[in-house]
Order: structure tokens, then sequence, then C-alpha cells
């Protein structure tokens, strides 16, 4: 049986991580992506380190089962091959500033006019419309504006920025969302569709308690550090071994197990903490009961006693104990692919497990470029075309095609004829 996306062909023209992290979804499921990059240095995560052997690991893990078609787009040919890769394909993802590929002549407009039921994503800071459509947004800051650092980190410290990319990572989802939703129209009803992502709206519509809060009451949610905005406790303690570990009690079974397990039975009778709502309210004086006690245990042994009785808890564990741990082994969340140039590499598999025939990694991330010629003589150019092309500049691949390639042609200042 096939991969459920087989046979859709997805152009992504991105940067970074919110297109491409997309494309890398959609291509696990069986998609082939088209990754059009400049000739001159790709796609900008090319160049973040860790490198092995010259080529970016960050590059590669956002970037697998994706073939690489190196082309400058500020060349009229350019716009040409784009179109005509259009009228073979299903999907049209990018992350561009608003209004770039229209000024190139490929915005939806233009593609839907080869492909009329060509689904076309746009993944931005601030959306297609609107005053701030134009202005650059990246992870950080879409993070500023939205709200989110303004409810992480510590009361009354600086705001904290966000362990991983969220809003890139939420920007990434939703298009992929909006792709999908877009693939199954296209199935329904035979039409199209366009589609405007904004990483801002992204990063709010995820802010579900503290958005519905102030929405309700008008009050604006502040910074809780590790606590829970509605629950008690939900937060992380200390063990006497230097630990920190997390743990629900908000609903009352939960509650009056971990109180158990800490001998606290007595103090859960308390009439301020026969609640949840009561619990939150007297969180200090409850947090004051708590902490002392379990600064007593070691962290695994109070994990260990929690899990017993069935409490949700976990010790905060750094990477490489998650990679480490057993659960982690028996799922097999490491997977191992080789590249051309980086060798014998780990990946983190996709987190979707289907029964049969799911997402899997079948080609590393791409050398820039890799795919040029291929992709080229796939929609009719010869090789006499796809010479001249880049003998132009307007394409570039690698010098040697056969075997693995090592460098790639070098861009001139003429256009093909």
């Amino acid at each position: 049986m096939a991969k459920p996306l087989e046979g859709i062909r997805v152009i992504e023209i991105g940067n970074l991580i919110a297109g491409p992290f997309a494309g890398l979804l959609l291509g696990d499921m069986g998609a082939d992506v088209i990754k059009i990059e400049k000739p001159d240095g790709g796609d900008y995560s090319r160049a973040m380190p860790p490198m092995v052997n010259g080529e970016s690991t960050s590059f590669a893990v956002l970037n697998r089962n994706k073939r690489s078609l190196a082309l400058d787009l500020k060349r009229p040919h350019a716009r040409e091959i784009v179109l005509k890769l259009a009228a073979t394909s299903d999907v049209l993802l990018e992350n561009n500033r608003p209004g770039a590929l229209d000024a190139m002549g490929l915005g939806a407009e233009h593609l839907r006019a080869v492909k009329p039921d060509i689904v076309y994503v746009s993944v931005s800071g601030f959306g297609q419309t609107g005053p701030y459509r134009t202005r650059a947004g990246v992870n950080l800051t879409v993070e500023a504006f939205s709200g989110v650092l303004s409810i992480t980190g510590e009361p009354d410290q600086k705001p904290m920025r966000p362990g991983v990319q969220t809003a890139d990572m939420f920007g990434a989802l939703f298009g992929t969302y909006a792709v999908l939703s877009g693939l199954v129209n296209v199935l329904r009803h035979k039409n199209g569709s366009v589609a405007d992502v904004s990483m801002v709206e992204a990063s709010l519509s995820v802010a579900a308690w503290e958005t519905a809060g102030y929405l309700a009451t008008g009050e604006v949610p502040q910074r809780l550090g590790d606590h829970h905005r509605l629950n008690a406790p939900y937060s992380l303690f200390e063990t006497r071994d230097g630990r920190w570990i997390s743990f629900s009690g908000a609903r009352e079974h939960f509650f009056q197990r971990v109180m158990k397990v800490l001998g606290l039975s007595k103090e859960a009778a308390d009439p301020r903490f026969a609640k949840s709502y009561l619990r939150k309210k007297n969180e200090t004086a409850l947090l004051d009961i708590m902490s002392p006690v379990i600064r007593q245990w070691e962290g695994e042994k109070l994990e260990s006693a929690l899990m017993e009785v069935g409490v949700p808890c976990s010790l905060v564990n750094d990477y490489q104990q998650v990679f480490d741990d057993p659960h982690m082994r028996e799922r097999a969340v490491l997977a191992e692919i080789d590249h051309p140039r980086m060798g014998r590499q780990k990946a983190v598999r996709n987190p979707v497990r289907l029964q049969h025939d799911g997402p899997d990694i079948t080609r590393p991330a791409p050398l820039l470029g890799e795919h040029t010629s291929e992709i080229l003589r796939g929609i009719g150019y010869d090789p006499t075309s796809v010479t001249a092309l880049a003998a132009a500049g307007v394409i570039a691949m690698p010098a040697n095609e056969t075997g693995h390639k090592e460098t790639l042609t070098k861009p001139h200042s003429k256009e093909a004829t």
C-alpha cells in the first residue's frame, strides 16, 4: 500500500523553520516535496551550526524527504520553470514576506492560472493583509507580539523566551493543517484553495486558557513561573538530590493520592483545599506544606511512588535522559539515515505511528541543487536546455552528475535563451 500522501507533489519555497518543517511533515507522509532554494547559499539554515563535514545538521533535521532545486527566482526564466512545475504539482507552500512571490509573478493567482486546483499556502509573521503585512517577523518577535513572552517567566522578572521555537512550529503545524484541508477540498469539490497562515494568530490561537480568561473577565494574564493558571498543585518541586519533579494534583483523586504518598493525608482534609478552585486560591499555603516534605525525597523514589498510584508525574529530564529512557528506546524514537557528506546520522522519527504505510525517512536532506537536473528533465527540459540555464545562472546544480555531488556550477550574469 502507498503512504497517505504518495502521488502528491509539493513545491516548497521557504527558509528556516515554518515553511520547511511543514514541508518535512508532508514529505514524511509520502509527498514529493521539491524545495526551491537560491543558488547562492540555499536555505538560510544551511549556514547554521552545528556543522558536520561542511553540512548543517540544523538544515538536515528540517529538510529530510525532499529534493532540492537550486533556482534564482529573481531571473525571468525562473518564473517559467516554477509555472511549468506548478502545472504538475498539487501544493505550493511558502513562508516568504507577503508580496514577495507576487512581485515575481508567482503569487496564488499566477499559479492558479496554470493549475486551477492548486493548494497555495502562505505562512508569514503577521499574515497577508493588514497594516503589518510586510513587517518583518521572526520567532522571538512573533512570541513577543502575540503575548507569549508576557506570560512566560517568573512574576516581576523579565519575560523569558520558551526553550523551543514556538511561533515557527505553530506556524508550521497550522500550515500543514491548511495544506491537508486544501487537499481534502480538492478531492471532495475539485476546487483549489489559497490559505493565509499568520504565526502571530497561530500563537494566539493556542493560548486557550489565557485568551479565554482575558476575554471573559478583562483581566490581563501575568507570568506565573512554573505554576498553572487554573490548577494547584500543578508545578515543579525540588527533591533532596537536586532533581525537579512535576506532577498534577488538580483533580480530586490525584490530590488525595499525592498527599497520601507524602504522608499528608491529614493536611489534605483542610477545608482550604477541599475543592480544586480552593486549592488554587490557597496555593501558597498548600505549597508551603508540600514543598518541605518533597525536599526530603530522592527524585526517582518519589516519581516511582507517584507512578505506582497512578498520579501523572515526571522528573525534569534533559535530552540525554530522554533518549536513554527505556520507554523511548522501546518506541524506537530515534531513526538513522545515511547522508552523502555527513555519514550515518541519527534523527527523531515522525511522532505519528500508523498501523501500516506510515511516515518514515526515505531520503536524507538534499545537498544544495542536488536534484536540479532531475526535476527539470521531469518537466520537459532537455539536457541542452538545462546546461544553458546553468550557464546563465538561472539554476545551479552539482558539477558531477554521477554519484554524490561535491560542487555546484557557479551562476553567471547572462540569462539563458
